[in-house]
């Protein structure tokens, strides 16, 4: 890892070059692509497949790319990045450029290279970096301050990241591995001098095996941070931070920054933040009343660094939200929503939310990401899904099967299963066609459908808007 020095990027000190993307067609990975070229430097890419909406904003940004690995096709670019299923050191292209002797980063390595500044806010934890993050990064372009920035999400307020000559970044800090060879967390990468703690729950079990190993990562990060500012109501994050002095945000009087009076509907949230003897009344057209929590946070985060209340409020009032995070894809007679929900306690936060807010059925679809299929997340689903009628499980995305019995992930069906223990209307549909047929026969006037996983349900979503709406 280079030294912070070495890494600051200023308009003088980049030169407009070329860098290549093996792995260009994910939402991260396209989004730091776009970066680059709005920065002026040729970018091309490759990747197994590509489809909208991905594909469509490379395409609009002017970016060359292709499907497959093709070497001959590389040439010698100034730098190769690997993200997704480009970090295997086997991949052609990555073995084409150590032949040639192309510097090769990944991800984690880019953004600490060309978008982490000498004031680094890194927002972390199991849940609402995502939001937090890109809420943060908009704040402070409203109020001027223009930050080199990244999220692991698409926006629907402004772009998803932007390297700027400010001395601001912003940047979500993922607990996930940095690649297939390097096992550390991404954010180890960021050098935050500001830290957003949401939470602390063990999560990706495939790469913790235990909770001990999970917690441990984030020990170690809060060690080298002066400036915390984190949830006081996760017991996870009081367990990280029991010796750490920080600012704390939460539902209680005990935090700096506390709500009450929350008022949530299909029109969004109302809420206030109290501070000292401060009241201020907020406004957000996002659903989910656990995002009062994300922007109490996202809000103490923007006070303590200088932001004036009232354009932080103002601020919060346009910021429409993620993709994915409980994206309205459909309004109508009846609701459709897509979110990145893959574990059984991120699915229960989202649900409890709509049962607040919808008084009809509650469909859910659900697919987990690869800690969720874990067998030691199985007592994770123990009443996850109970403000759900129904809940169907889709086909699930094929992962290698490990040797040992006991370390295979669940399937489909299994996981159908484990969630029927605690739930009374669980189906397993292994058939995308079916399926569809299937949520639209049981829904009706008032109910909603929502789709809950990390990925994009193989045009499940589409074929439902489609029916639901003919």
């Amino acid at each position: 890892m280079q030294s912070k020095n070495q890494n600051k990027n200023t308009e003088k000190n980049i030169e407009k070059k070329h860098i290549h993307i093996v792995g260009i067609c994910g939402v991260a990975t396209s989004a730091i692509a776009i970066a680059f070229k709005d920065k002026g430097w040729k970018v091309t890419g490759s990747d197994k497949g590509f489809f909208p909406p991905v594909s469509t904003e490379l395409e609009k940004n002017k970016i060359e790319f292709y499907p497959g690995w093709h070497p001959e096709k590389v040439g010698k670019p100034d730098i190769i990045m690997t993200g997704g299923v480009g970090t295997s050191p086997n991949n052609p292209e990555v073995v084409h450029a150590k032949e040639n002797t192309i510097p090769i980063y990944s991800y984690a390595e880019i953004l600490e290279k060309y978008f982490i500044k000498d004031k680094s806010i890194v927002i972390t934890g199991t849940w609402g970096k995502t939001t937090i993050s890109s809420m943060i990064s908009f704040i402070m372009i409203e109020a001027g301050l223009h930050p080199s920035y990244f999220t692991g999400g698409i926006s629907l307020s402004h772009k998803t990241g932007e390297m700027s000559d400010s001395k601001w970044s912003v940047v979500e800090g993922d607990e996930y591995q940095v690649s297939i060879s390097d096992k550390r967390p991404k954010f180890i990468y960021y050098n935050p001098t500001h830290l957003l703690l949401t939470s602390v729950s063990w999560d990706h079990a495939d790469l913790y095996p235990t909770e001990k190993s999970y917690f441990k990562v984030f020990e170690d990060l809060v060690e080298k941070v002066k400036i915390i500012v984190a949830c006081n109501d996760n017991k996870g994050v009081k367990d990280i931070l029991k010796n750490k002095k920080y600012i704390k945000y939460g539902m209680t009087d005990e935090s700096d920054y506390f709500y009450t009076d929350i008022i949530h509907s299909r029109n969004g949230l109302d809420f206030v933040i109290k501070n000292k003897d401060n009241v201020w009344k907020i406004h957000s057209p996002m659903l989910g009343k656990y995002n009062v929590e994300n922007i109490t946070g996202a809000f103490a985060m923007t006070h303590t660094i200088g932001i004036k209340p009232e354009i932080i409020i103002k601020a919060i009032n346009n910021f429409i939200g993620i993709k994915r995070r409980l994206e309205r894809r459909y309004v109508g007679n009846i609701d459709i929503l897509d979110c990145h929900a893959p574990t059984g306690e991120k699915a229960s936060y989202v649900l409890e939310s709509l049962r607040e807010v919808y008084s009809g059925k509650i469909i859910a679809i659900f697919e987990p990401n690869i800690g969720g299929r874990q067998r030691e997340s199985i007592e994770k689903y123990d009443n996850a899904f109970e403000n759900a009628d129904i809940v169907i499980i889709p086909k699930l995305t094929k992962l290698k099967i490990a040797e040992n019995e006991e370390n295979r992930p669940m399937e489909g069906d299994e996981l159908a299963k484990v969630i029927s223990m605690t739930h009374n209307n669980v189906k397993y549909i292994d058939d995308d066609t079916k399926l569809v047929e299937t949520v639209k026969n049981q829904s009706e006037t008032g109910d909603i459908i929502v789709f809950l996983g990390s990925h994009g349900f193989r045009g499940m979503i589409e074929e439902t808007i489609e029916k639901i709406s003919s």
